[in-house]
């Protein structure tokens, strides 16, 4: 959709639809609508995982580019960049990878996971291992992790896909994109080459990044005892968690031990209770492992995952990753990078002059097309909470 219809979109119910059709349009991963018949046609023969699962691949890099000195060899965060991606994905992978470079990576070296429930094929290893300036990682994701539970009711879960289907619902239809979201909200963290990381910074395929970094935001989130980072936050889709709400208030009830004091439920909650949609635009998000790995997070997950609505409904993982630090983390732990501008089709996040040298970016921040300040955007509210003083008028 083009910058100027989108800027004509008004804070209506109509608008609302509208965006939160395009926003999932945009934010979903561009290959889990595929088939994954076409994936696994491309597993190369002499993959074994129990020998190359998890393989480390720096020499290709090495003897391609010559090794690149980091910025800074003393000071460095226990971190990594995460990708869950496939071999289809992989021209849009390598832009992703090159903005990034250009933008910061090149100068401090961090690691790249990679991420697949099928093999990684000899091109994607090779062309990114050749382009990351840090080490590369390609994990082979269990059929444990992925496969739908046998909980699940498959037959429930058919009519309720064919309905969403029918109804007009954003991948509605799709049991595989399904299969992402739970991966991403409850298995993601767990797999083994992220055992030995603290941070991770999650890329999608085809995003920019706008400016250069002259700062780590990996250790700027250890040093500050930051949780969770993001750039874009906005409404979800109602009708694809129709329940996720009153199942997180049951999950509160039984286990208060697990809420923070000084959290943002009212960046989530209405004034009588219910749910506003707002959650955290999860394809950029900077996290600590550690929050994913704790008691609290995996008994929220566990009970999102018993009531099934994953498959029953369509819950998304950037709600539940929203609900899950909103709720459990204290505010201050929250963080807003206003300084990393990033685009993820079709919204984006510019930095303006108060933030960031302009001469450091190229995106406008004047644009149209710089979404936290739209009436459909929840980082307003995120100022308000937070007591920045930011405001749509004054950014």
């Amino acid at each position: 959709m083009s910058a100027a219809l989108l800027s004509k979109l008004k804070w209506t119910p109509v608008g609302l639809f509208g965006i939160a059709v395009i926003h999932y349009l945009a934010s979903i991963h561009p290959a889990y609508d595929a088939t994954t018949q076409l994936a696994s046609k491309l597993k190369p023969a002499s993959w074994s995982p129990s020998s190359t699962a998890g393989l480390e691949l720096d020499a290709w890099s090495s003897r391609v580019k010559g090794s690149r000195p980091a910025a800074n060899t003393t000071v460095r965060a226990n971190a990594a960049f995460v990708m869950l991606t496939r071999n289809g994905d992989l021209w849009d992978m390598l832009r992703s990878i090159r903005s990034m470079e250009d933008r910061f990576n090149s100068r401090y070296n961090y690691p790249y996971v990679f991420l697949n429930e099928v093999p990684f094929d000899d091109q994607f290893i090779k062309h990114t291992t050749a382009l990351c300036s840090g080490k590369t990682y390609y994990g082979l994701v269990s059929n444990d992790d992925w496969k739908v539970p046998d909980s699940i009711d498959r037959d429930r879960a058919a009519q309720v896909r064919y309905q969403m289907q029918q109804d007009g619902v954003i991948y509605g239809g799709s049991e595989s994109y399904r299969q992402m979201c739970r991966f991403e909200s409850g298995y993601f963290f767990r797999q083994p080459l992220l055992d030995q990381f603290d941070y991770y910074w999650r890329i999608d395929p085809n995003v920019k990044f706008f400016c250069d970094l002259d700062y780590d935001p990996f250790m700027f989130m250890q040093q500050h005892n930051k949780t969770y980072g993001f750039t874009i936050s906005l409404y979800e889709y109602k009708e694809t968690i129709k329940t996720l709400w009153d199942t997180t208030k049951d999950f509160m009830k039984a286990h208060p031990e697990h809420i923070a004091r000084n959290n943002m439920i009212d960046w989530l909650q209405k004034d009588d209770g219910t749910y506003n949609l707002c959650h955290f635009w999860s394809n950029f998000e900077i996290g600590k492992l550690d929050f994913f790995r704790s008691q609290a997070y995996l008994d929220y997950f566990n009970y999102l995952d018993q009531a099934g609505g994953f498959y029953y409904e369509r819950w998304g993982d950037a709600p539940v990753h929203s609900i899950a630090v909103s709720l459990m983390q204290e505010k201050n732990q929250l963080h807003f990078f206003s300084d990393i501008g990033y685009r993820h089709e079709p919204f984006q996040h510019c930095p303006n002059g108060r933030e960031t040298d302009p001469a450091r970016c190229d995106c406008n921040p004047n644009s149209s097309d710089n979404f936290e300040w739209h009436g459909y955007s929840c980082t307003a509210l995120y100022h308000k909470l937070q007591g920045t003083g930011k405001t749509i008028d004054n950014h």
